[in-house]
């Protein structure tokens, strides 16, 4: 009993237990999914839900960033449907040249709003659950006004397409090799960089940061513009899997990635967290996803699931004081 309180303990303290909880719960849901259908643990099956879970892991990546520093983006629906229409009309506005470019402009577009997101958070200290809520708002007129309800072009490009179905490395989706790359990159940012350091250390207290030499403000900024470049990606990445840009593609995204982030052990009130988990509760609500869809679960179910999941993971670490002053 000793021991198994001991190992318990130093899970605790490692942070690592939230990750071995869920991924716990990622190894029921497979084998409740397999009761409802025989193909669930086939490897085809598992590929495609691979697939789909890497629209949200991309965008859950930038949401953990942002979390980590205690905050919150509520403009995750409205930047990953500016990323998809703005790509596919890049196409439409310039021809051949505007298809060469048109990933980069989407994603370029969503940094954009992701540095209007930073620089209210970081520079006017406004709250940021107010701040992207509003900056949501703006992107959705914004995209309303510009395309009168249609993009001049919503049809996926080529690349797009490729980029989002295709399988061009042993078989696996092109889309968890983009989610790979991006996720390996941010490992290597969190752990290996000052960077990556400084942002737990806003994390945990900005005030401390701020006075140990930390520009708690730069990395307030570069941490939601990376969440809007993010999110823009996904809805690249979303347009080319639906093969067209359609208005609100991102709304369905909103709860998901943040009950993800936090499902995976990264503490909501900032401070603490690992990428590793984020992946394992990717997986575990994209799984839930699907046996919800094949229990023919409504929208509305799904949705009051992802808010209970949040409170609840808010409670657990509401308990505890987020720094002592």
């Amino acid at each position: 009993m000793s021991t198994t309180s001991s190992l318990a303990m130093r899970l605790r303290a490692s942070g690592q237990l939230p990750v071995l909880a869920a991924a716990a719960c990622t190894v029921v849901l497979l084998l409740v999914g397999s009761l409802y259908s025989s193909n669930f643990l086939s490897a085809d099956y598992l590929l495609l839900q691979l697939q789909i879970a890497s629209f949200l892991g991309i965008i859950a990546t930038g949401a953990m960033l942002v979390i980590l520093l205690g905050g919150i983006d509520l403009s995750v629906p409205w930047v990953v449907t500016v990323g998809g229409i703005m790509s596919a009309a890049a196409a439409g506005w310039w021809g051949p040249t505007g298809a060469a470019i048109a990933i980069p402009f989407g994603i370029g577009c969503g940094a954009l709003l992701g540095l209007a997101n930073g620089i209210g958070v970081a520079y006017l200290r406004v709250p940021s659950m107010i701040f992207t809520l509003g900056v949501n708002a703006v992107a959705q007129g914004l995209i309303v006004v510009q395309t009168g309800g249609f993009a001049p072009q919503d049809r996926a490009t080529p690349t797009m397409h490729l980029l989002a179905t295709g399988r061009s490395l042993l078989g696996l989706p092109n889309a968890l090799l983009v989610w790979a790359v991006i996720g390996a990159a941010t490992m290597f940012v969190l752990h290996r960089t000052s960077f990556g350091r400084s942002v737990y250390a806003v994390g945990n207290r900005e005030r401390a940061a701020y006075l140990s030499g930390v520009d708690a403000r730069r990395v307030t900024l570069l941490c939601f513009t990376i969440a809007g470049a993010c999110s823009a990606a996904a809805g690249v990445l979303l347009t080319g899997y639906s093969t067209k840009a359609y208005q609100a593609m991102g709304d369905a995204y909103l709860l998901p990635a943040i009950a993800a982030v936090v499902l995976g052990g990264t503490n909501i009130l900032g401070g603490s967290g690992s990428y590793l988990g984020t992946v394992v509760g990717v997986i575990l609500i994209t799984l839930l996803q699907s046996i919800l869809s094949v229990m023919q679960i409504p929208e509305m179910g799904r949705q009051v699931i992802y808010g209970v999941v949040i409170i609840a993971m808010l409670l657990v670490y509401g308990r505890g004081r987020r720094h002592s002053d």
